[in-house]
């Protein structure tokens, strides 16, 4: 509106939004319905407690380096005791970790909480039973794309669903330029970054054989690891938007341009 118009004043805007009006610039926007939004802020604090306790969690292991003791690799769930075990004969040390210690017990507990809150309405919710079936997609991914896309039938095809998401690559084209970059990264944050994390278990911890595997490991093998979670991602997300409109199950032997239409 401010480049639209040299001088901005109330009236300007009032002549701004009546001439938008008259042209037709605008599309109806759609408004998810309020349990769709109370989906979202729910995967939205689980993640916000799970991200601070990350952060702490750093911060215990840069003093506790400080004093000479290493950690490594930890189960979250083991990370108090096994810090209390090696620092615990340290004066100097345990006074500055021991509250830290006692902030990530209490996040723990309602991190805990609030994962079982989203399994329940997974296991619930019809939709997100059926995208559960797809390797690598557990209840947050489910839930996450169910109230994110809302309605399917907002999208004509499930192609489009990845673009949505930024997981198409940005593209520059101008005279014989044509130049194919990184991916947008536009959309829904939440979502992108859950059928990423999807497309990491899909690729890495998937025991089961199913042709979306076999094609994810080509991928890997001829762009490397990282090209191909991004490209399984996309993939994820047109899968789902199809399973979701057909209403099907996921079938490990389906040809997938049939289920990417």
């Amino acid at each position: 509106m401010r480049g639209a118009v040299p001088n901005k004043t109330d009236r300007n805007d009032a002549r701004a939004l009546a001439q938008i009006m008259r042209t037709g610039w605008y599309r109806q926007v759609h408004v998810k319905s309020r349990q769709r939004r109370l989906w979202r802020s729910l995967l939205v604090a689980r993640r916000t407690v799970l991200n601070e306790m990350r952060t702490i969690e750093n911060v215990v292991r840069a003093i506790l380096w400080e004093g000479g003791i290493k950690l490594g690799t930890l189960s979250r769930a083991a990370f108090a005791d096994r810090v209390r075990d090696l620092a615990g004969g340290h004066p100097a040390v345990m006074p500055l970790v021991e509250p830290l210690l006692t902030i990530l017990a209490a996040m723990l507990c309602e991190l805990t909480r609030r994962t079982k809150q989203v399994l329940e309405i997974a296991r619930r919710e019809e939709v997100c039973r059926r995208l559960l079936g797809v390797p690598g997609v557990g209840p947050i991914t489910a839930l996450a794309f169910r109230a994110t896309i809302d309605r399917a039938d907002h999208f004509r095809r499930s192609r489009d669903v990845g673009a949505h998401f930024g997981l198409k690559p940005a593209r520059y084209q101008s005279g014989e330029t044509d130049i194919q970059g990184k991916i947008s990264r536009c959309g829904d944050e939440l979502a992108r970054t859950a059928l990423y994390e999807a497309a990491h278990t899909l690729l890495l911890r998937s025991g089961k054989w199913s042709s979306l595997h076999a094609w994810a490991m080509k991928i890997a093998k001829q762009r490397g690891m990282a090209r191909a979670r991004v490209a399984v991602a996309r993939k994820l997300a047109i899968i789902l938007h199809r399973m979701w409109c057909d209403e099907t199950d996921f079938r490990f032997g389906k040809d997938l341009s049939v289920a990417a239409a």
